[in-house]
Formats: structure tokens, sequence, C-alpha cells
């Protein structure tokens, strides 16, 4: 129960629905921070922050993430560069998003300026939107939770590409498929960097220009189309894994920077060439925060 003090010493109660969950956030590690409530649309809002200190602990690893239309690709390679693992993550949820948002699209289209005083289709428009919405959310939440726990696994940093150099590449040429696969990106970077967090995992970002037609084992790559590349070791891999693989790469040469205040190592404009990062294991490990912010609606 939410009590709030409204005018002429008059006092508002809402009752909050509560899911077990939100459990963990009162087991002592989280400290409820500021309680912010706002009305909209007939709806009472309520924000409450929570906040925890976070011990980043040591690094083994450094695992590359290269986020594509439809898959996450990962690579894990250890402090020497050695390869240690790769892996592929489906992700299907903006292709499913973009259908109900093609829906809503065609709707508007066909009813042109009357559709907003009619209510059915009103309705029905919103209803796509939200679906749209969710799906992104809830995928989005998935594939950074199956990341998180490989970079767990292997107490790697996790390496990201700078979004703001980054060239969307939405399959289609509409505008809108750019916008929000760049949306999709960014909310799976912002996910990525949350959870990682929570389980004292660092999070680098790094310029991807070239990830993808540079070899990472050195000489030259021979692309066979516009997705599979073989290595001059002779083995077949797609351009993702190449890109993961040259971002745990650059990443490697990152760790010679402290770890920043956020909780992740700022990115540098670095060679391509590996280098070796032995020195970084003495290095001090920092303390950072992570505020949490839960929402309820009345």
């Amino acid at each position: 129960m939410l009590r709030i003090a409204v005018l002429n010493e008059e006092w508002v109660e809402l009752k909050l629905q509560w899911y077990s969950y939100l459990d963990k956030f009162f087991n002592g590690e989280w400290k409820l921070g500021g309680i912010l409530v706002s009305y909209r649309d007939g709806d009472v809002w309520v924000y409450l922050t929570f906040e925890k200190e976070v011990q980043l602990g040591e690094l083994k690893a450094v695992m590359g993430v290269d986020v594509n239309f439809d898959n996450i690709t990962y690579t894990v390679v250890d402090l020497n560069g050695n390869l240690i693992s790769m892996g592929v993550i489906s992700f299907n949820g903006l292709r499913r998003a973009l259908v109900h948002k093609i829906i809503a699209e065609k709707i508007q289209r066909k009813y042109s300026k009357k559709w907003r005083n009619v209510k059915g289709i009103k309705e029905a428009i919103k209803k796509h939107g939200r679906r749209t919405r969710n799906i992104l959310t809830d995928s989005c939440h998935y594939v950074s939770r199956r990341l998180v726990e490989v970079a767990k696994e292997y107490s790697a940093l996790i390496v990201l590409e700078d979004l703001n150099k980054l060239r969307t590449r939405a399959n289609g040429s509409g505008e809108f498929n750019k916008k929000l696969a760049l949306w999709t990106y960014r909310r799976i970077h912002s996910y990525i960097h949350h959870k990682a967090l929570i389980e004292g995992l660092p999070v680098a970002y790094v310029d991807p220009r070239g990830t993808s037609k540079t070899s990472p084992v050195g000489r030259e790559l021979e692309f066979i189309n516009y997705r599979w590349v073989k290595l001059p070791t002779g083995h077949v891999v797609t351009r993702d894994l190449v890109a993961s693989w040259n971002l745990a790469l650059r990443g490697l040469n990152s760790l010679t920077r402290d770890v920043g205040a956020r909780g992740h190592v700022e990115p540098l404009n670095v060679p391509d060439q590996m280098q070796s990062q032995e020195g970084m294991r003495e290095k001090p490990v920092q303390v950072s925060k992570v505020t949490l912010i839960l929402k309820w609606t009345n």
C-alpha cells in the first residue's frame, strides 16, 4: 500500500499489485531510493527506484557480441587472445514486431484520416502497437539474459558495438525498418549493460567499423558471398562470427583502460592486431552502483 499526501491535509491510498520476483529487491542487497508518482491519461503511475553497490569481479576472458536483425553472435577469447567459444542466439523478435507494425500501417492507410474517429479501428491500431512493444521488450530481455549468462560462465568482459558509429543492418529498404532495428539494438545493449553490471561484469563499447571484413587470425578473408567467408585457416564461418571475434579482440586491447565509474571500460580507437593483457590481472577492482526503476500503474 502506498499512501500519498495531497492537498488539504488529505491522503490517497494506492494498492499496488505485487509480484513474487519483486521480493529480491527487499532482501537487504537493494536499497529503496526515490519514489515518483505521476498522473496521465487517467492512470496513476508509480516509479520506485532501487540501488545497490556492485563489486566488479576478476576478468578471465573477453566476449565480443554482434547484434543482427535475426540473431545475436558472440565470441569468447581469453586474456591472451586465444579462442575459447563461439555461439549464435536466435532472435526473431524484430521480425515479429515488424509484422504487427506493418499491419497497423496498412489499417491506417486503408482508412486514411478517418481511423482517428472510429473507436474500433483506433483500438485495432493500438493493439498491434502494444504487441510490437511487448514482443521487442520480451525478446530483448531474453537475448540479453542469455548473453550475460555466457559471460558470467567465463568471467568475461562484454564488448558491444559503439552504436554512434553503427550503420543499421536491417533487412528491407524501409526507413522505419532501420529506425526500429536501431532502437532494438540500443535496447538490447541497455539490457545487457544493466544485467551484466548486476553480475559484476564490465561492458566495453568499441568502434565496429571493418569488424566483419577483417580476418581475426591475420592475412585476408576469402568472401564466398555476402554471408559466408573463409578464414586463412580454411574454416568457413559467417561474417557475423568474424565481426564478434574482432569485437572481442578490440575489447581485449581496451582492457588497458581502467574501469569507469559507471561500470564499463571506455572505448578506444585501437588497431586490429591483438595485444597481450597480462598486466590487467593485477589492477584493482572498482565499485559501481546499479540503479533499477520499477513501474506500477494503478
